[in-house]
């Protein structure tokens, strides 16, 4: 009874967002009270540093990352869905050495502009490498088949050909907690541990950057 109204009190909270626009409720203080941005984005954002990453907001056409506040010694756990409806877990990060999961929205601009590059990445790497994983934070696993709907002909107009999954409580908890803005992207490593946080939507090239960053340590 109690996961039962957990779920149902995070539906009633992204639902809120779909209403209310750009604004949406973030529970690393308050579940209620608390607001989850869409970023800005322009064609050449780059990302900097941020000095605290629970703090860190939409930030008008910079891409903010925060590599040393965000690696942790926990490793994610979290059972899903995807969209095609497959269940998939948290061992799926050990079937690449860089896994990149992309947090978007979709009633987010910049999130759904940088897709078409995302799908591109996805694409590019060795997939024992290299993966991408998007999660649809404001679609929920039990959503109506209209909202479903609607996510599937984003992805399928974006060409973002990769899985994605859709929020449940494991996987809110195993993530999403302190996501303060869509597109948050996070590089996760094989034991499940994350490597590095980026907010905020980037060009294909600067993706490519970091990830090849990433590869060669």
């Amino acid at each position: 009874m109690q996961i039962r109204y957990q779920v149902y009190l995070l539906s009633c909270i992204f639902f809120i967002v779909l209403l209310g626009g750009c604004a949406k409720n973030n529970p690393t203080e308050n579940m209620e009270n608390s607001t989850l941005h869409e970023t800005d984005e322009t064609e050449n954002s780059t990302p900097q540093e941020t000095e605290e990453f629970e703090n860190s907001g939409p930030t008008g056409t910079e891409a903010l990352s925060d590599s040393e506040n965000t690696a942790s010694s926990d490793t994610i756990t979290f059972e899903a869905r995807t969209l095609d409806g497959a269940s998939v877990s948290a061992d799926l990060f050990s079937e690449s050495r860089i896994t990149m999961v992309n947090v978007w929205a979709t009633y987010c601009n910049p999130c759904i502009r940088e897709m078409p590059g995302l799908g591109e990445l996805a694409s590019a790497y060795d997939s024992g490498d290299f993966q991408l994983i998007g999660i649809v934070s404001d679609v929920l696993e039990d959503a109506d088949e209209r909202t479903l709907q609607m996510a599937e002909e984003l992805i399928t107009q974006t060409g973002a050909d990769y899985p994605h999954l859709l929020l449940n409580e494991s996987l809110y908890y195993a993530l999403l907690t302190e996501v303060s803005a869509v597109p948050t992207t996070f590089f996760v490593d094989q034991n499940g541990q994350i490597l590095d946080t980026v907010i905020g939507a980037m060009e294909k090239s600067a993706w490519e950057e970091k990830i090849d960053e990433l590869l060669e340590k």
